[in-house]
């Protein structure tokens, strides 16, 4: 009877470590001018080396996941946490471009190993087949809501630290997430036989194989690209496009008086409408074919974006958009994942969604290196805006053709 609680040890530890770790991740967009203005540098220095990151988590997540199913997925998150936390006090005493960039290498490993692409699979291992697609839901969601905590935490403090300063605050926060290790004990579940006794390399070689993987792989790029360009450059973005804060209005008497206060709540937004998002995703992902569900958020967040750009800019368009865009944010985790170990079992859940993973962060590098790169060459974002709303169309189109039925070994 324990067992129909969805709420299990595993789900909330996974959580805890999912939100501590995206609550410094969310963040990194709002260091985008104090670091730029410090230093002198261009828009798209600082923007290269958040690039930088969001690539390395991308290709070190198949590596983090694969290295989880062999040796085991807390091993993993010590290491993933350890080089999380070390990338940030390096980075705090980098003073150049190339060091930023260079450590945001490691930074991008450490995301890697307390990120979706080891926890999803461990929660969604421990949970049964009809629970699996709320519960991933449920892990996207609270998880991510670091992002209403973090931008916002990182504003603050900065009014009173220095930049370098938060990055060391951050480091401890990190090693902190591993305090739910104890939690993260998933009970041993009835598998298949011939899915367990069939190698890793096996399983994902028949997935490459397979045209939906490919699909699902391409389609995932569309949401890195928009949720990258958003996180790292939307608090720039709104700083300096939105017109004044009315001093008597509203949203100062809720304490945001500047645009730069403005753009930190954006992404704080963002997270908060993430959350019923992400829960309700995972909820009709249980009851309804999950490349429908991807394609209706793609078209949503390509109709949103095309009309936050055309419409005057003002404070309340922002945070209408910011909601708009926030329920759809991570909505597509739970069901891209919940794909995966649809169509090809949970076995190797974590190492395949990992590799469609690294498709969305090679989106997610493009639109924060886009980003930086057009603003210093054409001083806004307009062009990159418009390549989002057409990579969601994309993504809209493409997930059509995907055939949800379990792909398995072919008898000899």
């Amino acid at each position: 009877m324990a067992r129909s609680s969805i709420f299990t040890p595993v789900l909330l530890g996974g959580c805890m470590i999912l939100m501590l770790s995206f609550a410094i991740r969310a963040s990194f967009g709002v260091f985008q001018i104090p670091v730029a203005t410090e230093f002198g540098w261009p828009r798209s220095d600082f923007s290269m080396a958040i690039a930088i990151q969001n690539l390395a988590w991308g290709i070190g997540q198949p590596m983090f996941s694969a290295f989880g199913e062999r040796f085991g997925d807390r091993k993993t998150i010590i290491i993933g946490a350890l080089l999380y936390a070390l990338g940030l006090v390096l980075t705090s005493y980098a003073i150049t471009p190339g060091q930023h960039q260079a450590l945001a290498i490691m930074v991008g490993f450490g995301i890697a190993g307390t990120g979706f692409g080891v926890i999803l699979p461990l929660i969604g291992r421990a949970a049964s087949p009809e629970k699996r697609s709320l519960t991933l839901g449920i892990g996207s969601a609270i998880g991510s809501a670091g992002q209403v905590i973090g931008p916002p935490s990182a504003e603050f403090l900065m009014q009173s630290y220095s930049w370098q300063t938060v990055f060391l605050i951050f480091a401890g926060v990190i090693v902190s997430a591993l305090l739910a290790l104890p939690l993260l004990r998933a009970p041993e579940k009835a598998t298949a036989k011939t899915t367990l006794d069939e190698p890793m390399l096996t399983v994902v070689s028949r997935a490459f194989r397979d045209p939906s993987y490919a699909l699902i792989f391409l389609g995932f790029f569309s949401c890195g690209y928009q949720l990258g360009f958003i996180t790292a450059h939307f608090p720039a973005f709104i700083t300096e496009v939105c017109g004044p804060i009315d001093p008597g209005g509203m949203l100062a008497g809720m304490g945001i008086t500047t645009t730069s206060a403005l753009g930190a709540a954006a992404i704080a937004v963002i997270g908060i409408a993430n959350i019923g998002g992400s829960v309700l995703s995972g909820w009709l992902g249980g009851r309804f074919q999950k490349k429908y569900l991807l394609a209706a958020i793609y078209t949503g967040r390509t109709i949103a974006s095309a009309l936050f750009i055309l419409l005057p800019m003002t404070a309340t368009t922002v945070l209408i958009y910011s909601a708009a865009m926030g329920a759809m944010w991570l909505a597509t985790v739970p069901l891209t994942s919940g794909l995966v170990a649809q169509i090809y079992g949970v076995r190797y859940m974590g190492t395949l969604y990992g590799f469609v993973f690294l498709s969305h962060q090679i989106g997610s590098f493009l639109g924060v290196w886009l980003g930086g790169r057009f603003y210093d060459l054409n001083g806004d974002y307009t062009l990159v805006w418009w390549i989002g709303v057409g990579v969601g169309a994309f993504s809209a189109i493409i997930h059509l053709p995907i055939r949800e039925r379990r792909v398995v070994a072919q008898a000899a």
